[in-house]
């Protein structure tokens, strides 16, 4: 019966003609019959009393006759069980364990047709099977399709479709079946962790983990197959746990370094400071700001203001510090940039519980490029940050300093920038006076921000609090927000329940004027990282908010643990 079945197959059959190319046994049809055959057929099990771990045995057969005769396709069992239908139970590898790929039947034909050569001595192992879907379809999706796409073809090569993945990139092919040293996909997961050409590149996620470069390896070996209707779409990767030493337990240190070192302990004691970042020495400034009321928002009748300033309400305000300039690269730099490995949560890879708590805080990874994109570093502001990273720097400062710092509230952040004024700018509501204290649109050299305290201060002693670049606020954006924020208190935030929208105020240097006004209000949004080629999306820069920076506040009143924590954790890391 099984050879009526048989005859009745290689008579309907129609495969592509003979390869050119003569076939490889060690690197083509030895990987094929250990992945698929030999665990079932080998030196350890013989199924159906049938073995082809070595040449004699595979032409030996079994009762049912030889399985390898070299020249003749209908007297080989191992071609021939290839080539029955799928529900047939005779096929093999059985269609529970999936059938083998056209291609890499192809390749058996075609080895046997060219006399089946079989180098003297080879004896066949085992290897894992690797199918495309199950093991190499989530390390591309989740590791090299958010570059490689028909949006952004870095390099020119798409990972969308198999005809592009075989065919596309600036050095195509860079999938070879069988091939190791030419599959470019293979050989750059391979390189040093510093290494330009490293793929994933370090900087995105790289590189691979070991059993991921292995499954690559294998798949490649095996002929690479990719089924014909199998698309990839990027997707996120898993996130790894990271044991991250950054937690309450953390903050209930530095919170008790905050308690002992801070002397000031009513508003009389307050004094504006200058001061370096300890383990740095770069210098920064804060600014005594006394207790009082304002109304938050602008009035109905001021020209050119938003739904979203209004309606105005009264606010009391606590007596805080605000930072005299906008964060620096100088203070910046050495706390986004380490030469610690991190994982994507910036929690370092290698730590001790002795360790410093400065040292355990959350960092960021690495940048793809410089964030100040060629526009200045030295006295300039530092941009790019997310409000995440910006939480995380104040509580890099905090546990050097003994002060607590973190991100002003809007309240805070407008009192401060009114500095007792109603108008709609605290030197009046004539915007042509704003060039005299703003970089925007106008007056902006080359179009990107200067260097800080170049311009007039407000009437408390603040400058660039109106553009240069936009600053951070504490609070989650809500077009209505100020009567929340009337009721919670100006030492108060709106805690973040989504990644978006979060506040940023003052306006920046690619600003028209209305946008710099005391009142006006700014809101995030995803396109602020639309460049961001990761999946998901890095928790420490905005790759598209080249105007966007922040300034720190310490607060008079030290607040509770659990306030601290939330501070330097407010916001949605995880998009």
């Amino acid at each position: 019966m099984f050879k009526t079945r048989l005859t009745a197959v290689l008579a309907t059959l129609s495969l592509p003609a003979l390869a050119a190319e003569k076939v490889d046994f060690t690197t083509q049809v030895k990987p094929i019959l250990e992945a698929a055959c030999t665990h079932c057929h080998g030196l350890d099990k013989d199924k159906g009393d049938f073995r082809l771990h070595t040449k004699e045995d595979a032409m030996k057969g079994n009762e049912n006759g030889s399985g390898l005769v070299a020249g003749d396709l209908k007297k080989s069992a191992i071609y021939t069980t290839l080539i029955l239908p799928a529900e047939d139970d005779m096929v093999m590898p059985p269609a529970k364990e999936g059938l083998l790929d056209k291609t890499q039947i192809e390749v058996i034909k075609n080895w046997i047709e060219q006399g089946a050569d079989w180098p003297a001595g080879v004896t066949l192992g085992v290897q894992p099977r690797i199918d495309f879907v199950k093991h190499i379809q989530p390390i591309l999706e989740q590791n090299c399709v958010s570059c490689h796409n028909p949006e952004k073809d870095k390099g020119e090569w798409i990972l969308t479709t198999k005809k592009q993945a075989f065919e596309t990139g600036e050095n195509a092919p860079n999938i070879v079946p069988f091939n190791l040293e030419k599959s470019a996909i293979y050989h750059l997961t391979t390189l040093a962790e510093d290494d330009d050409d490293l793929m994933p590149p370090k900087k995105s996620g790289g590189p691979l983990k070991k059993e991921e470069i292995a499954m690559l390896q294998g798949w490649i070996e095996q002929g690479a197959v990719w089924p014909d209707d199998v698309k990839l779409v990027a997707k996120e990767k898993a996130a790894v746990a990271t044991n991250n030493p950054d937690n309450l337990e953390l903050v209930k240190k530095i919170h008790a370094f905050i308690v002992q070192t801070s002397k000031e302990k009513a508003e009389a004691d307050m004094k504006s400071y200058d001061t370096k970042v300890p383990k740095t020495g770069a210098p920064y400034s804060m600014v005594a700001i006394k207790s009082g009321e304002f109304m938050i928002g602008s009035p109905a009748s001021e020209a050119v203001r938003s739904d979203d300033e209004g309606p105005q309400v009264k606010v009391k305000i606590k007596p805080f510090w605000i930072g005299k300039y906008e964060v620096t690269w100088d203070e910046y730099e050495p706390y986004q940039l380490t030469s610690e490995g991190r994982n994507k949560d910036g929690s370092r890879k290698v730590w001790a519980p002795t360790d410093k708590p400065e040292e355990l805080i959350s960092q960021p990874t690495p940048p793809y490029q410089p964030m100040d994109f060629g526009m200045g570093r030295n006295g300039f502001p530092a941009i790019c940050m997310t409000q995440h990273a910006a939480n995380k720097y104040c509580q890099w400062l905090s546990a050097q300093t003994g002060h607590f710092y973190r991100l002003p509230t809007e309240a805070e952040w407008e009192y401060a920038a009114r500095a007792g004024t109603t108008t709609a700018y605290f030197f009046g509501d004539d915007a042509s006076q704003l060039k005299d204290y703003a970089w925007f649109f106008e007056n902006a050299p080359n179009f990107q921000y200067s260097q800080v305290g170049k311009k007039k201060p407000n009437p408390w002693g603040l400058h660039d609090i109106y553009g240069n670049v936009c600053e951070w606020c504490l609070d989650q954006y809500l077009p209505d927000g100020f009567k929340t924020i009337a009721s919670l208190g100006g030492d108060k935030w709106i805690p973040s329940k989504t990644p978006y929208p979060h506040v940023a105020r003052g306006g920046h240097y690619d600003d028209d004027p209305e946008m710099l006004r005391s009142s006006a209000r700014r809101s995030s949004e995803p396109g602020w990282k639309q460049q961001d080629p990761q999946l998901p999306k890095s928790i420490w820069y905005l790759t598209d908010a080249t105007w966007l920076g922040f300034r720190i506040v310490r607060p008079l009143e030290i607040p509770t643990v659990e306030e601290m924590f939330a501070a330097w954790n407010n916001g949605v890391a995880r998009e």
